[in-house]
């Protein structure tokens, strides 16, 4: 249940219109890195995770709504930017606004000039935001991540924030109007602290690596391919104990041509730079299927087939029961 309120989270002040940067804005109202896109992202994800994970379902719920608000808050700065433009964009189209648009004598403060930024823009939201990015592209449902896999999901989470948190911090560059920036640097901050959130919910989910079920083969677990010809770089993640536990390595493969060869596609290859052994992995593997199942089944015998608990539930008091009875004709 959604309550809205009236208040903003962060109060949106502009020092005075600004069409082009309301412009730039949108790219965080309807763009694929923008809070419309984060809060769908996150309130979709919350309903996959809900009986396994209700902590994370509440974590999801929490930021998708405060990402609602954020969107309210970058679409009530993109209208206050655009205040009173329309207006003079009317009043100057009544003379030769086209002859304006084209002419080298409008002066830089202008409003018209201004309007030709992104002229559609103006003209189509009548003061306000439009769903789509600065380019004006339409927002989609395929700018969500939701793939069901909870460590999967926050991973594509923390990758969103840094997204976004990149994006805030480009804009900070194209506008010197204090207010705005205040509120940019606001919504830049809560990113880092949901990066930090998300990261932090991953991390209580033991085992969170490999995502899903399934380990993988363990011939191509800990293999790195040196692709490329020329000076090679090497680091902790083509060398030495890398990430992996203590005692394994990675497996540097300097030739892959002769590598792919010598084994017959892969056929022969064995498993180096660690010592697992596949009907290890395979019993991993049914342990971890048997444990997520069972997370499952407990919270759907817990929960019933109702999603809701409401407050006579929770004390114990018997609902009152709805009448079946058919209607009379």
């Amino acid at each position: 249940m959604f309550q809205h309120v009236k208040d903003l989270q962060f109060n949106a002040r502009v020092s005075g219109p600004d069409p082009r940067f309301a412009n730039l804005l949108l790219e965080q109202f309807g763009g694929g890195n923008g809070e419309l896109k984060a809060a769908m992202q996150y309130f979709v994800q919350g309903f996959g995770c809900r009986q396994a994970f209700p902590d994370k379902y509440d974590l999801l719920m929490d930021i998708a709504t405060e990402e609602f608000s954020h969107l309210e808050i970058v679409g009530a700065t993109i209208t206050l930017l655009l205040d009173g433009v329309n207006g003079k964009l009317k009043d100057a189209a009544e003379g030769n606004l086209v002859a304006q648009m084209g002419s080298r004598s409008v002066r830089k403060t202008d409003v018209i000039e201004q309007a030709m930024c992104n002229p559609n823009f103006l003209l189509e939201s009548q003061g306000g935001p439009l769903v789509t990015d600065s380019r004006g592209v339409p927002w989609s449902g395929a700018f969500v991540n939701a793939n069901g896999d909870l460590t999967v999901d926050l991973r594509s989470d923390i990758a969103a924030e840094s997204r976004a948190k990149i994006v805030y911090e480009s804009l900070l560059q194209f506008t010197d109007d204090s207010y705005v920036q205040e509120t940019l640097r606001f919504l830049m901050t809560r990113e880092i602290a949901h990066f930090q959130q998300f990261a932090a919910a991953l991390d209580t989910i033991k085992p969170n690596f490999p995502p899903a079920i399934l380990q993988g083969d363990v011939r191509y677990t800990h293999a790195y391919f040196n692709m490329s010809h020329g000076e090679d770089a090497r680091g902790p993640w083509n060398e030495g104990n890398g990430p992996w536990p203590e005692g394994e390595e990675w497996e540097y493969i300097e030739d892959p041509v002769t590598q792919v060869r010598e084994t017959q596609g892969q056929e022969t290859k064995t498993p180096q730079g660690h010592h697992r052994k596949p009907t290890d992995v395979k019993k991993q593997e049914k342990q971890l299927a048997k444990e997520r199942s069972q997370e499952i089944k407990q919270a759907v015998e817990h929960d019933g087939r109702q999603w809701s608990t409401y407050a006579e539930d929770r004390t114990g008091t018997e609902r009152p029961r709805t009448s079946r009875r058919r209607a009379r004709t």
